[in-house]
C-alpha cells in the first residue's frame, strides 16, 4: 500500500500541493482527476522519489520514500512502471532498444537472447509484436504510447503509474489504450495510477477516484459516487469536463 500523509510542494511562490493525503490500496486501479495545473503529475513524481516534498511523507510498505538512501530508493522504484505523458522515448534508438532499456541498466546477468525474448514478450503484450526494428519516428502516437508502456513493464512491476496516457490521441486510439489499461490491471495483476483529465478515461479504467482541488484530496471514491455528488465543487467540475 502506499500512504500520502500531509505532503506539501511549493515552487516558488507557487504552493502546489498543500497537504495531500490518501491511501493506494494494492490491486485497485485509481484516476486522480481535476482541472489542469493542480498538481496530479506533481503528486505522481512524489509517489517515486523523483520530486522530494517541503514536508509531509509519501510510505510504501511502512518506509518513507523521501528518506530512504539512493540505493533503497532504486530498490523501491524497480517495484514501479512509468508511463510519461510524451512517451519519452529515444529517437535515436529502435523500439528494441528502448524497451530493453531497464534490464541494460539493472545488470541483473541477462544474456542478449534473454532480453530479446522478454522485450518480444512486452511489445506482444501491448499489441506490438514484430516492431522491434522500428525508430520511434516510424510509429503513431498511438504506437508511441504502446512502446513506451512496453518499456515500464520491462521489469515486472507492481504498480504502473500513468501520466496522462491518452493526450494527444484520437477518440478511437484512446480507447484502444483505455482498454489496455484495464486487461493488464487484470493480467498481470498490478496496482495502476493513471493522472488523466479525460474524463471517458477515467468512466473507462478507474474503479477509485481522486479529485485534487486547490492543493488537497478534495474527494475520493467510485466514478458512481463522484457523479451523484451533490458538492458544488465536484457539480462545476462534472460541467467542465462533461463527466
Amino acid at each position: 500500500m502506499i500512504d500520502i500523509v500531509d505532503l506539501h510542494k511549493s515552487f516558488g511562490e507557487n504552493h502546489v500541493l498543500q497537504g495531500i493525503n490518501l491511501k493506494i490500496k494494492n490491486g485497485e486501479s485509481l484516476a486522480i482527476i481535476g482541472r489542469s495545473g493542480c498538481g496530479k503529475s506533481v503528486l505522481l513524481k512524489h509517489i517515486v522519489g523523483l520530486l522530494t516534498p517541503d514536508s509531509g511523507h509519501v510510505k510504501f510498505s511502512g518506509k518513507n520514500i523521501d528518506e530512504l538512501k539512493q540505493k533503497e530508493l532504486y530498490k523501491i522504484r524497480k517495484k514501479f512502471g512509468f508511463l510519461f505523458q510524451g512517451a519519452a522515448l529515444f529517437d535515436s534508438m529502435t523500439v528494441e532498444e528502448n524497451v530493453a532499456l531497464a534490464l541494460d541498466e539493472d545488470n541483473l546477468g541477462h544474456s542478449q537472447k534473454e532480453i530479446n525474448s522478454i522485450v518480444a514478450e512486452k511489445l506482444d503484450l501491448v499489441g506490438l509484436p514484430g516492431t522491434q526494428s522500428l525508430k520511434p519516428s516510424e510509429l503513431s502516437g498511438g504506437m508511441k504510447k504502446r512502446a513506451a508502456l512496453a518499456r515500464a513493464l520491462v521489469t515486472n512491476p507492481e504498480y504502473i503509474l500513468y501520466d496522462e496516457p491518452t493526450t494527444g490521441l484520437d477518440p478511437v486510439m484512446s480507447d484502444a489504450i483505455d482498454d489496455l489499461i484495464k486487461s493488464l490491471n487484470v493480467k498481470l495483476n498490478v496496482t495502476s495510477i493513471i493522472v488523466t483529465h479525460d474524463m471517458f478515461s477515467v468512466k473507462n479504467t478507474a474503479d477509485k477516484i481522486a479529485m485534487m482541488h486547490e492543493g488537497k484530496i478534495y474527494f475520493t471514491g467510485t466514478p458512481q459516487e463522484l457523479l451523484d455528488s451533490s458538492d458544488s465543487v465536484i457539480q462545476k467540475f462534472i460541467q467542465r469536463t462533461g463527466f
